[in-house]
């Protein structure tokens, strides 16, 4: 007797894998590119993806504040977490995500 065959999402070799649609492809690259800043690094050594520029601009700020002694580090770290954790941005990303989905 053999065993039957796997299900194709779990095959060991990987090569029957299911494969996300192209348009789930394209519709998670673009919600991707709006919520991120891609930087091309000096000589050829690729590129980042950052955050958005209001958010890098409020770390950026709580940064400079410790930097001067304006605010302790301690202080600096706890208001940086503060504001991730509150932050409805991942919510904000997947309801996008689901739209884009919706659309292609």
């Amino acid at each position: 007797m053999t065993a039957p065959p796997r299900p194709a999402s779990v095959q060991a070799n990987g090569a029957n894998r299911r494969r996300q649609p192209d348009g789930a492809r394209r519709a998670a690259a673009r919600v991707i590119d709006k919520h991120t800043l891609t930087v091309t690094l000096p000589d050829d050594l690729g590129t980042v993806r950052l955050p958005e520029p209001q958010r890098l601009a409020y770390y950026g700020g709580i940064a400079a504040l410790a930097a001067f002694g304006i605010l302790d580090w301690p202080v600096a770290v706890v208001l940086g977490i503060g504001h991730l954790l509150a932050e409805d941005h991942h919510h904000k990303v997947l309801r996008e995500f689901g739209e884009a989905l919706a659309e292609a």
